[in-house]
C-alpha cells in the first residue's frame, strides 16, 4: 500500500500533457516481453493485476519482463534509479509486434522529484561589502603604491612575511603584506589567516586568539617563487585591539613544514 500511495503521488506530478501521448506496450501470457531501461529500475507497478511486471527488487537491474492476460488495457509506471519516470499503455493481444523494448532517456515523462524552478539572480548583493569590492581594489592599489614602512617582519627557513601597514579606511582595516622567499624552492601558500590574540602564550592555558574574517583579498598569491618578492592586501572589518592583545598571522606552506607566525603589539 505504502509503494502505491508513492507511485500514485508520482503520477500526480507528471503532467497532463506528457500523459497524453503515452506510448503503447503488447504483451500475453505466452512469452515475456522485455523492457530495457537508461537506468536500473527501482519501482514498477501496472495498474491491473493481469498485467505483470517482474524486475530484480533485491538488486538493481536495467531490464523488466512483462506478461499480461486477457483483458482490458491498463498502464505501467516505472522509476529508474535517477528518479526517472516512465509511463506506458499495456494491452494484451495474441500476437507481439515485438519481444523487446530498449527504452531511450528522452522517453522519461518526468522526474520523481520535479525541479525547482531556477530562481532569477537576486540583485541584493551576496554579502554586505559585496558593493564596495571596486572601492577596496582602488584603495588596495593605492597603498601598494605609496611608501612602504615596516612594522614588523619574520622569517624562517629562507621565506620572510612581513607587515608594512594596518590603515584604517572607513569600516575597514587594510594589513599591506610580503612574502618574500630567498629558501631556493618554490614557496606555495596554503592559508594566511589574521588572528586577535590574547594572553601568555607560555601559559597555553590562558592563551587565545581569535580569527579575524577576510573580507578581501587584492593580489594574494598562491605561490611565491625564489628570489622573488609579493606584496599584497588584506582587508578586514575594522577592529581594535585591546591592551593585553597583539595582532597575529599564521602562514603556512602547502604540503611543507614551513610556517611562520607573526605576532605584533600595534
Amino acid at each position: 500500500m505504502k509503494t502505491l500511495i508513492t507511485i500514485i503521488s508520482i503520477a500526480c506530478s507528471i503532467s497532463i500533457q506528457a500523459q497524453k501521448s503515452l506510448d503503447t506496450i503488447y504483451a500475453n501470457d505466452k512469452k515475456n516481453v522485455a523492457l530495457f531501461f537508461p537506468n536500473p529500475i527501482r519501482q514498477g507497478i501496472t495498474g491491473a493485476n493481469h498485467f505483470i511486471f517482474t524486475y530484480n527488487r533485491e538488486k538493481e537491474q536495467y531490464f523488466g519482463l512483462l506478461q499480461a492476460k486477457p483483458g482490458k488495457e491498463s498502464n505501467l509506471l516505472t522509476v529508474t534509479s535517477d528518479g526517472s519516470v516512465y509511463s506506458y499503455i499495456l494491452k494484451y493481444t495474441e500476437k507481439l509486434p515485438k519481444l523487446n523494448y530498449f527504452i531511450n532517456k528522452n522517453e522519461s515523462i518526468g522526474n520523481e522529484l520535479p525541479k525547482k524552478a531556477i530562481a532569477k539572480p537576486i540583485t541584493k548583493p551576496l554579502n554586505d561589502y559585496a558593493n564596495r569590492i571596486k572601492h577596496f581594489q582602488k584603495f588596495s592599489e593605492y597603498l601598494l603604491n605609496s611608501k612602504s614602512e615596516k612594522l614588523a617582519i619574520k622569517r624562517k627557513k629562507g621565506v620572510k612575511l612581513k607587515l608594512h601597514k594596518v590603515v584604517y579606511n572607513a569600516s575597514e582595516v587594510y594589513l599591506v603584506l610580503e612574502v618574500e622567499n630567498y629558501s631556493g624552492i618554490n614557496f606555495e601558500i596554503d592559508y594566511l589567516n589574521v588572528y586577535r590574540a590574547n594572553g601568555n602564550k607560555k601559559r597555553k592555558s590562558s592563551f587565545q586568539r581569535l580569527q579575524q574574517k577576510v573580507i578581501y583579498k587584492h593580489k594574494m598569491p598562491y605561490s611565491v617563487s625564489d628570489k622573488q618578492n609579493q606584496q599584497f592586501v588584506y582587508v578586514l572589518p575594522k577592529f581594535v585591539l585591546g591592551d593585553d592583545e597583539r595582532l597575529m598571522l599564521d602562514l603556512k606552506e602547502v604540503n611543507g613544514s614551513r610556517k611562520i607566525d607573526l605576532r605584533i603589539r600595534l
